[in-house]
């Protein structure tokens, strides 16, 4: 009823409700209250909460069906009640009563309306008076305000003439704050007359004034002028406002100024340069004189000594700049920098005196003009200063540059070497190179801290590249040198200058950082965005290196005639499996006594760590090689082979030590080597029975590439009358079987060329460690790529580890024909003994 007649006044909805006896009562089922918003799946799941309660399926349909034949008869019940209260007579009662309260509420409406008009006659004479006592109040007191401007008005003309400057401001003061208020009523031709000779005595007063200062200024003994009334009239300038303020200050600074201007002329000799020291001396006096003097009639606040200064220095540094571009020809350093440290302690001095900064002392008394420095003059010839720098770095680093075409020294084997003492861990040229700079700058700054100074830091720039490059050549120099493959002597030399640079290339690099921050600290805001030595500290991390690739490639070379035995062994001719290879042991012995000189000379550990994680790969990717290399291997050289990759693999983990050792570095160690321990189990595998050795190909390399099984029968020496049977058990068997296409024996290179192993080593341009670009990335891109090694063995071994077969999303996991490896060889050999 509320919803359908919600336009219809609250109190004929209450008699309607009340004739028809209705009274809201609550929902006592969901379904009673149907709406867009019901929800079935709601109902439902509240008689079926789980699936338990299906099984009540049967009693529930009952209790439905018996609340629905109820519902049914209620329905029933209704039609028959409603039939019988359609009565006419009472639907036309019910029309009569709701005429009725329609006829009251529009009389209520009336009465309400003619009410306000009564009250609104009654109170229009009481708003009348009202704004007539609020005109009269203000017009009142507009009145007194006006004789109260008349008579001070009167009163400061009195005053002004008997130049009582005391009370002129007082009531000067009064006279500006009352005729304020009268602004409004500018066009009354009265009061605009009263304002207008308001204007006029304020400007008879400042020419009063200005003739006063005067007087004070010039100090007539015939018209003396007394310091307090000069203390007064400084009040009423406080009155009259700022303009008149600047223009007292600007006029007596261009009088105690005038002198300076005549002895200091450009023209004469107390003008010149070399007289820059005498034109800061006067000021000191002037200053001194004022202080004691006229400058005590004057209001702290007004800060006149502030004005004096800058004024100073607005001529001075004019006075300069002409002079400085006079003379710029014959101006030296030692001049230049004289002038300029004069400039710069008088600044100092001032900013000191006023504990202020010289800066803001020239911007507050400057008002809206901006004013430079008296040292900005030296700016545009700071040029000089600069090239001296230039130059002093280019006479310091010259030995060394030249350094670099001395002839190479024999290289001692470590053998012979003996005991040293310590050495310094950097080259001494980059602490005396770095520590100019720091000298450098420092007198820069305190010189000029604008362009001059992004000058400088444009030429330190550009002498850290020339260091970077031409100092820290080393590397280069080694990467080249040849080397006979034979030779397993170390190169202790090429070792210890190769950290060496690792050392002093991340100094500079460290230091670099440093300055950087150094220079953005000192140098003005404009220029602090553009500064950046982020490109020379990349320079110097691809020093480092390329010193790194000058370790590898010794490592690499002291190894090779190990390898080479590896390569010379006929190992299917062995008959028994034995100890360690003789090749292992001279392997070990050659990685630790390089790694045993590098690793004490080495400050920072990331570089080691990343040189053990490439001399695991390294040492690897060799062995590789010379596995292929070595073909055919027979079953007992893979086995054989298998015991040295151990003995190599455990010697590898012990090489980093507890201090430098990383869990990324054992993870990647067992992955390459599990790799190369599969590749040997399948190798030692009996070809007889043909499914066991297929099946335990599949198995530890868990392919189904036919030439990746090839590789495997190549390795393995099978005749090739037998490879042919192989191959076709090989395909019938992994037909039936869901194995992946590729392996990590998909990139594993039969033909490796040796003009291609180490080319990483003899790469001494890799980009840096650290920074923008990191050696790890850049190195290990390289060594994956097999620079080192083969171009397709290093990126076999970075294949997922073969812990199994591969197995696929959705693919159900393949059973196990036999639990271990070893069963698996027991059970090849006792086929291949059985009796026929």
């Amino acid at each position: 009823m509320t919803t359908q007649h919600a336009g219809l006044p609250a109190e004929v909805i209450l008699s309607i409700n009340r004739i028809l006896e209705i009274s809201p009562t609550e929902a006592e089922d969901a379904l009673d209250e149907l709406s867009d918003e019901f929800n079935a799946t709601t109902t439902l799941n509240t008689y079926f909460p789980d699936e338990a309660s299906l099984a009540q399926v049967e009693s529930i349909q009952a209790r439905l069906a018996e609340q629905q034949q109820r519902l049914q008869d209620e329905i029933h019940s209704l039609r028959a009640e409603l039939k019988a209260n359609q009565d006419p007579g009472r639907m036309h009662l019910i029309q009569e009563m709701i005429s009725d309260l329609l006829g009251q509420m529009s009389r209520i409406r009336e009465k309400a309306t003619e009410s306000e008009a009564v009250v609104r006659n009654v109170t229009k004479d009481i708003q009348v008076l009202d704004l007539a006592k609020k005109n009269l109040i203000t017009s009142m007191t507009t009145l007194k305000r006006l004789q109260m401007l008349v008579n001070a008005l009167s009163q400061l003309e009195d005053l002004i003439k008997e130049r009582q400057y005391g009370d002129i401001a007082q009531t000067l003061s009064a006279v500006k704050q009352i005729s304020s208020t009268f602004k409004p009523f500018s066009s009354i031709h009265r009061i605009a007359q009263i304002l207008k000779r308001i204007q006029e005595v304020q400007g008879e007063l400042r020419g009063m004034i200005d003739a006063d200062f005067d007087t004070f200024y010039m100090q007539d003994p015939a018209k003396p002028m007394k310091g307090s009334v000069i203390a007064d009239a400084c009040l009423v300038v406080d009155v009259l406002g700022n303009d008149v303020r600047y223009h007292i200050i600007d006029r007596y600074v261009g009088l105690e100024l005038k002198e300076y201007r005549r002895i200091f002329r450009a023209t004469d000799e107390a003008g010149q340069l070399d007289n820059i020291s005498r034109r800061f001396a006067w000021f000191r006096r002037l200053l001194q004189t004022h202080e004691v003097e006229q400058g005590r009639v004057f209001p702290a606040e007004w800060k006149v000594g502030w004005h004096l200064l800058a004024k100073f220095s607005e001529v001075t540094r004019d006075d300069l700049t002409s002079l400085l571009s006079k003379a710029h020809s014959s101006l030296t350093v030692t001049s230049l920098l004289e002038y300029l440290q004069t400039t710069t302690e008088f600044e100092a001095t001032m900013a000191k005196k006023w504990g202020a900064p010289f800066k803001e002392i020239l911007d507050i008394a400057s008002g809206s003009r901006t004013p430079q420095l008296i040292s900005t003059a030296f700016d545009s010839h700071m040029s000089i200063f600069v090239d001296a720098q230039d130059k002093a770095i280019s006479d310091m680093l010259a030995p060394h540059r030249n350094s670099k075409n001395r002839k190479a020294q024999p290289r001692p084997s470590l053998e012979a070497e003996e005991p040293e003492e310590p050495t310094s861990t950097v080259l001494p040229s980059s602490t005396d190179l770095f520590y100019f700079y720091r000298q450098s700058l420092e007198q820069c700054a305190k010189l000029s801290t604008g362009q001059p100074l992004f000058d400088l830091c444009t030429v330190l720039k550009k002498w850290l590249k020339i260091y970077a490059e031409d100092v820290l050549t080393a590397p280069k120099r080694l990467a080249v040198q040849t080397r006979r493959s034979m030779d397993s002597r170390v190169g202790a030399d090429e070792l210890k200058q190769a950290c060496l640079l690792i050392n002093t290339a991340d100094y500079c690099h460290g230091t670099a950082s440093e300055l950087e921050d150094t220079i953005r600290q000192k140098i003005n805001e404009e220029f602090k965005e553009k500064i950046s030595l982020q490109a020379e500290m990349d320079i110097f991390l691809g020093v480092v290196s390329a010193a790194i690739v000058v370790q590898l490639k010794e490592l690499e070379a002291v190894c090779d005639s190990s390898f080479g035995a590896l390569v010379r062994t006929s190992w299917p001719s062995m008959n028994q499996v034995s100890g360690t290879s003789a090749y292992v042991g001279e392997l070990i012995n050659s990685v630790e006594q390089c790694l045993a000189i590098i690793k004490p000379r080495i400050e920072q550990k990331k570089y080691l760590r990343n040189l053990f994680d490439k001399t695991s790969s390294l040492i690897l990717a060799k062995f590789t090689n010379a596995l292929v290399k070595s073909r055919p291997l027979g079953e007992i050289g893979a086995e054989q082979l298998l015991i040295d990759l151990q003995i190599i693999k455990a010697s590898l983990l012990k090489l980093p030590g507890d201090d430098l050792i990383t869990s990324s570095y054992t993870k990647a160690l067992n992955k390459n080597t599990t790799q190369l321990e599969a590749l040997l189990k399948v190798i030692v595998t009996p070809a007889d029975p043909p499914e066991g050795f297929i099946l335990n190909y599949t198995l530890l390399i868990g392919d189904a590439s036919f030439s990746n099984f090839q590789k495997i029968l190549d390795l393995k020496g099978t005749p090739k009358a037998e490879q042919n049977d192989l191959l076709d058990s090989f395909v019938t068997v992994t037909s039936t079987k869901e194995l992946e296409s590729t392996s990590f024996l998909s990139s594993l290179d039969m033909e490796p060329s040796s003009s291609n192993q180490g080319q990483l080593m003899h790469d001494p341009t890799s980009p840096g460690l650290g920074g923008r670009v990191s050696f790890p990335q850049v190195v290990g891109a390289a060594m994956s790529a097999a620079n080192i090694g083969s171009d397709s063995l290093l990126a076999g071994l970075v294949s997922p580890p073969m812990s199994g077969p591969p197995t696929g999303e959705g693919r159900e996991q393949k059973r196990e024909v036999f639990s271990g490896f070893g069963r698996f060889v027991s059970f090849g050999r006792r086929n291949s003994q059985a009796p026929p």
